[in-house]
């Protein structure tokens, strides 16, 4: 196989690191983060691995910033990546519990994830940030990693990495009782449940990570039945000594889209009597 060089600009391209192919194999997108950790790329673009042809997908506007680009896996293709918040301040800006998510098509970006973070909370919306948004197979959900403002603004040991996933359930709409909340085309929930002290030697987790969809149309079980839908996703415990040790979970999740909508009004009931309640898992992990 030979390599072929197909930028040629003086600046960064940064891919991530899945999904950066369009389905007709034609295009490559990516963002111009700087390298190391500044999250400073004001565009969304992709780059056709024939001709070389570079094409603006997205601009962000008000100080905002946007990277961590993936692509769907139909046609025409459809872009997701992380939105920094517009007119930063000093009170609110780019961070880890401070951006969301945007699908890019036709040069318009759609809020991904709702956020509400005043309670009582809106069942289906987030409370903080997600990142790496990756599209099941079919295209039709897509799974990311998350961090949480109203933990992080009680206590930041608190505010623990999470897996969610976005379905196409419903859109969201939250009240909007603080400046920073928004709508969300997708209805989201976290799949992980995290502790910030895990009992050692047990399944007990702090950090939930490198989630991914299992399969093309799922996995079949010992029994010869198959699970639609499922995410795997590494998780850190404790040993016995004490030691922190990643092992790999697995969380099974409900074919029917109404299903999620009922597992988040139950946690929705519980968080709406407490401002310190972390979003939990709308199924058991494996």
């Amino acid at each position: 196989m030979r390599e072929k060089q197909i930028t040629f600009a003086a600046r960064q391209h940064q891919l991530t690191n899945i999904n950066v192919w369009t389905a007709d194999s034609q295009w490559l997108a990516f963002d111009l983060r700087p390298s190391g950790a500044s999250f400073t790329s004001q565009t969304i673009e992709r780059v056709n691995v024939t001709t070389g042809e570079v094409e603006v997908l997205y601009q962000a506007h008000h100080g905002a910033h946007v990277g961590v680009v993936t692509v769907s896996p139909d046609l025409p293709p459809r872009y997701v990546c992380i939105h920094g918040p517009e007119h930063p301040d000093a009170s609110w800006q780019y961070d880890f519990h401070h951006r969301r998510g945007v699908i890019i098509q036709n040069g318009n970006a759609m809020n991904l994830d709702a956020c509400d973070i005043t309670p009582p909370f809106t069942p289906g919306a987030l409370r903080g940030g997600s990142h790496v948004h990756v599209f099941s197979a079919d295209g039709s959900r897509l799974s990311f990693t998350y961090n949480d403002h109203v933990m992080h603004e009680w206590d930041s040991r608190q505010d623990l990495r999470n897996v969610g996933i976005a379905v196409p359930l419903r859109a969201v709409t939250p009240q909007k009782q603080h400046p920073r909340e928004y709508d969300g085309s997708y209805f989201c929930l976290l799949v992980s449940r995290t502790h910030a002290q895990p009992l050692p030697g047990s399944d007990q987790i702090n950090r939930a990570y490198e989630e991914c969809w299992v399969g093309d149309r799922g996995y079949q079980k010992p029994d010869g039945s198959w699970q639609r839908w499922a995410i795997a996703f590494i998780g850190d415990t404790l040993n016995t000594q004490g030691e922190k040790r990643p092992e790999l979970f697995i969380v099974d999740l409900p074919e029917a889209l109404e299903d999620y909508a009922r597992a988040a009004r139950r946690r929705w009931r519980a968080a709406s009597g407490s401002y310190l309640h972390r979003l939990l898992a709308c199924s058991s992990v494996a």
